[in-house]
């Protein structure tokens, strides 16, 4: 039987997740509000932001950066602008 929730992102009733996609109350949270429709247009919006931004899953500021994005993505908190700006990626080393 399918799982409906009433996703935020989208407003509306449609398929949920199967389980939690993140770890921790985050991902609960995420399991009982959104979609799986909008959690594959997070993914997607992901790849763009690992690539523009060159985020390390290693690194603790990018997962920082990352969680923030995704609350805004999915829920529509938090301040982007003033993030992004002072956000400055792990350097490569050669």
């Amino acid at each position: 039987m399918v799982r409906v929730v009433y996703c935020l992102r989208l407003k509306r009733e449609t398929e949920g997740l199967n389980a939690p996609p993140y770890p921790g109350t985050l991902g609960e949270r995420i399991y009982e509000n959104i979609s799986r429709e909008a959690w594959q247009q997070w993914l997607v919006h992901l790849s763009t932001l690992l690539s523009s931004y060159r985020l390390s899953s290693a690194d603790p500021a990018s997962l920082a950066f990352i969680e923030q994005h995704m609350l805004n993505f999915l829920f529509g908190e938090g301040d982007l602008e003033a993030q992004s700006a002072g956000f400055r990626p792990p350097s490569r080393k050669k």
